[in-house]
């Protein structure tokens, strides 16, 4: 009896799990490991396909790719940090401060623009910031401006909308955290004298730690593949590192030097998050728990 249902639950595993495997390795799987192979073929003085690793070198010796890389990493950085000063407040007020009947409704409102691409959130940054926008028309009709500035295509702009677009990917981990945070520990340490700033960075953060580093991590690495944001909203003086990955692959047609910039950006982003849990003292296996 007992060998009949492991029998049967081994072949209702296999039945559930086969489509999902399939689906893992034909598309994601073997186009990535196509990818990697043309990643090191380049063509010799002959014009025949060799094997080489002048695709991925040509990213140390060009100082434009290398230096858009350290720039996107930097401001990646900064968006992470910005997402989480934002995202903290929010989160605890969701958690501790509102009423546990309005809190799956202050979810949902946090939920609510990201029903929606993030193409058209984009695109609604923009009718808002643009010279003919709302914000411009609004300045204009009250007195404060003469003539409509322009708003878009600057890296605070940018770094605006990269913030927003990644705000929800930090939300949540945070929500998940301060949820099993007592409530007593923050009562008790005012009551002992302990001012907000004390709870915050003796309580409060440590206590978060799990919930930022997994945010963070999630918030970085989107921030640093996004290609749409800083395309639309900073303008052709973005200097992302994905736009060189696209100009590779769609204005060059070089796909494998595009495939190498590709695998590039996950090793050397893999290597950033790695150092960060160092700093950190995490455990990657402690904070997808």
């Amino acid at each position: 009896m007992k060998a009949s249902r492991k029998h049967h639950f081994q072949w209702t595993l296999a039945f559930f799990l086969t489509p999902v495997v399939l689906w893992l390795f034909l598309l994601i799987v073997l186009p990535h490991i196509d990818l990697l192979f043309m990643s090191f073929r380049t063509k010799d003085d002959s014009g025949s396909m060799v094997w080489s690793f002048s695709n991925y070198m040509l990213f140390f010796k060009e100082p434009i790719y290398w230096l858009t890389f350290v720039r996107t990493v930097l401001y990646s950085i900064l968006v992470t940090f910005l997402t989480f000063t934002i995202a903290l407040p929010v989160a605890f007020y969701i958690t501790k401060v509102s009423r546990p009947r309005y809190q799956v409704f202050l979810t949902m409102l946090l939920l609510l623009p990201f029903w929606v691409s993030e193409l058209v959130r984009v695109y609604g940054w923009m009718i808002l910031l643009r010279e003919s926008g709302v914000i411009n028309h609004f300045l204009m009709k009250t007195g404060l401006l003469d003539k409509p500035i322009e708003m878009l295509y600057n890296d605070v702009t940018m770094i605006m909308g990269l913030v927003y677009t990644s705000m929800l990917f930090m939300v949540v981990p945070l929500i998940g955290v301060l949820e099993n945070l007592d409530d007593s520990l923050i009562e008790a340490a005012y009551d002992l004298g302990a001012n907000m700033w004390t709870i915050l960075f003796r309580i409060i953060i440590p206590h978060a730690v799990p919930g930022i580093v997994s945010g963070s991590i999630v918030v970085f690495m989107l921030t640093l593949g996004d290609y749409l944001t800083p395309n639309l909203m900073g303008g052709k003086n973005s200097l992302w590192f994905t736009e060189q990955i696209y100009n590779q692959f769609i204005a060059s047609f070089n796909w494998n030097q595009g495939s190498a910039f590709g695998f590039l950006l996950l090793a050397l982003s893999s290597l950033v998050i790695w150092a960060g849990l160092k700093l950190t003292n995490q455990k990657l296996s402690k904070v997808v728990k």
